[in-house]
């Protein structure tokens, strides 16, 4: 049984890296919109998660992404952070400096705990 609460809430748009033409794209539907991006902590199994939700009526997930141990985690400006899990680059443009600064505690928490525990589900290592 899965008991997730979040630990993080914000707003961001959420991006993906396009190998083939070298940019960033929007994550889901094509028009860059702001997404409520929540990190998600599962006590039980000591597990994090990034989930994502655009802000439309329709709330498209955009991104459903494990914290992983040995995932790096890159502020690469003050409002844009990224990270790789083992399929794609993502990416978060925060509407906020506070918002990045929040965001990016949480992030650093999720990886210490994952790499200090070793907490690894083999489906989602693998790549």
């Amino acid at each position: 049984m899965f008991i997730e609460s979040s630990i993080c809430q914000v707003r961001a748009t959420v991006m993906l890296y396009d190998d083939n033409s070298k940019r960033w794209v929007p994550a889901g539907s094509d028009s860059t919109s702001i997404s409520r991006v929540q990190i998600y902590h599962n006590p039980s199994a000591n597990t994090f998660r990034v989930v994502g939700r655009k802000m439309q009526a329709d709330q498209q997930v955009v991104i459903n992404c494990p914290i992983i141990k040995g995932m790096k985690y890159n502020q690469a400006t003050p409002n844009f952070h990224q990270w790789r899990d083992h399929k794609q680059v993502w990416g978060l443009n925060f509407g906020s400096k506070e918002d990045a600064t929040l965001f990016a505690n949480t992030m650093t928490h999720a990886l210490d705990t994952v790499s200090e525990n070793g907490t690894c589900l083999t489906a989602l290592c693998q790549g």
